[in-house]
């Protein structure tokens, strides 16, 4: 395989991504039934991957499905990934999938809970540090109220429909507000505020998900969770951050916003305290 080539693994075999196959009638497929995890490969190392593995633990456990594969198997799974993409010493991500399987009868019922199936996949990419143009969405909010909202769940259909809008307004991407109106997280990342030299976050309670790289600053005491207002004071700086990318955000519809932190300094500083 050639080192651009989009690698997966299901059931024991590891082949392009294009050419591995799962069931119509798995439930991830039909429903958006399952949970994901999405792990930085960093100069050739899985980077946070015990962080990332308890997330994805703790959504089964939420959302009320089987456990996923064990660490250590799926750390071997991971290594062996590494080496037959050419990813040594080289950037990348991998993602991690558990659904709840096949359906046997039609509807959306449990009825085959010891089913769950899990396939990996592997890409070739390089960390995003580019600034970034955003307007707030008017169609689509996140449902504080919601357990999904603190899961990374198959589910991006809100997402996608948000980036969409922005994309059609003529920007980059979409920021949702919450049930209440308050700031929570753009379509793929979570938001950092900048202010009077805090770093702040809105809060998991308004809806937004426990991402890796947020949790790593608020466990080093870099960042402070906060309620934050859809409008900027002056002189903020605000951030989209995850696992593959910090990108400073320029602007909120017409409203230009300060930029000088170093985004890439500031993001390999939060990984390079693993």
């Amino acid at each position: 395989m050639t080192t651009n080539q989009n690698l997966g693994w299901i059931n024991g075999q590891w082949e392009r991504s294009q050419n591995l196959k799962i069931p119509i009638n798995d439930r991830g497929l039909n429903f958006a039934d399952g949970i994901f995890e999405t792990i930085l490969i960093f100069n050739g190392a899985p980077q946070l991957v015990d962080q990332h593995l308890l997330r994805w633990e703790n959504s089964a456990n939420l959302l009320g499905m089987n456990p996923p594969p064990s660490k250590e198997w799926v750390l071997a799974l991971i290594s062996d990934g590494i080496n037959k993409s050419h990813l040594q010493k080289k950037n990348g991500a991998i993602r991690l999938n558990w659904s709840r399987g096949e359906s046997i009868k039609r509807g959306i019922d449990l009825n085959n809970t010891n089913s769950h199936r899990f396939w990996i996949e592997i890409n070739h990419y390089q960390p995003n540090f580019k600034p970034i143009s955003t307007f707030i969405s008017k169609t689509e909010r996140r449902n504080s109220f919601s357990r999904l909202s603190r899961c990374k769940t198959f589910s991006y259909n809100q997402s996608i429909q948000a980036r969409l809008e922005a994309k059609q307004a003529g920007y980059n991407d979409a920021l949702l507000l919450n049930s209440d109106g308050n700031m929570c997280c753009s379509t793929t990342a979570n938001i950092l505020v900048k202010r009077e030299s805090h770093w702040l976050t809105p809060p998991v309670s308004n809806g937004c998900l426990p991402g890796i790289m947020r949790q790593r600053g608020i466990d080093l005491n870099i960042i402070k969770e906060a309620v934050i207002k859809a409008t900027p004071h002056n002189g903020d700086e605000w951030f989209l951050i995850n696992s593959l990318s910090c990108r400073p955000i320029k602007n909120i519809a017409t409203r230009k916003l300060y930029m000088s932190t170093n985004p890439e300094k500031f993001w390999l500083d939060l990984l390079k305290t693993v």
